[in-house]
């Protein structure tokens, strides 16, 4: 599972979804990443995208480890 294989998903509390519905994927770390550096960029640049942009990079900055 690309580095998750040490999660015990019948601890994680996921969110209630129906049961016809298929879940997404987890992103891979270097995803996260890439994703995280495209929301700090549209943020940025300011335009009407900026807040959400803005507000999604804090809720996955917060949830991956650090690049450095």
């Amino acid at each position: 599972m690309d580095g998750y294989d040490h999660l015990d998903l019948d601890e994680i509390d996921f969110a209630p979804v129906e049961h016809d519905v298929e879940r997404l994927r987890l992103l891979t770390l270097d995803e996260a990443y890439d994703l995280l550096n495209v929301l700090r960029r549209v943020a940025q640049e300011g335009g009407s995208a900026a807040g959400e942009a803005n507000r999604l990079a804090r809720e996955i900055g917060a949830r991956i480890p650090s690049a450095d």
